[in-house]
């Protein structure tokens, strides 16, 4: 399905009081939702995503931890999911962590993999600190925009 054709679903959705739309095809599922946070496209390889728009699927509440207030008062900073796919922590199984809680991490690191359409996407720190809470287990599916860490930035980098 083409951008344009996607775009004309999402104003479609917006501007009526339809709550979700699915449309599917031989080698096409689109699913637009209200009130959440992007749209996924599921291909028969895998998922695209247009981040800044509804969500497909929510997490279940004890896939990942909540982030309390006191986090955010502290100054730590999150790493996010920059796309929906599935957390890899280690480069491949049995590997040690890219990072674990108490690592230190340069701005630029390799952090952890996330995988989308069968692609491996390194994520990178991007801030020097120390990893102070891993939010995700390893293999579990995330979303676009979803804290996977959260990092104390060194004192320089304020």
């Amino acid at each position: 399905m083409d951008t344009k054709k996607l775009e004309e679903l999402i104003r479609l959705v917006e501007d009526s009081e339809i709550r979700e739309l699915e449309i599917s095809g031989p080698f096409t599922k689109v699913r637009i939702s209200r009130g959440e946070s992007h749209v996924s496209e599921r291909l028969a390889a895998g998922a695209v995503h247009a981040p800044a728009l509804p969500t497909v699927e929510a997490q279940p509440a004890a896939a990942h931890e909540e982030v309390e207030a006191d986090d955010r008062d502290s100054g730590l900073v999150p790493v996010v999911s920059p796309m929906v796919g599935t957390f890899y922590a280690a480069s491949e199984p049995g590997a040690d962590p890219f990072v674990k809680q108490g690592d230190r991490v340069n701005k630029g690191q390799v952090v952890c993999i996330v995988e989308a359409m069968k692609l491996m996407n390194e994520i990178e720190a991007e801030i020097s600190g120390t990893v102070v809470r891993v939010l995700v287990e390893n293999a579990q599916p995330v979303e676009y925009g979803q804290e996977l860490f959260l990092v104390q930035p060194d004192q320089s980098a304020g």
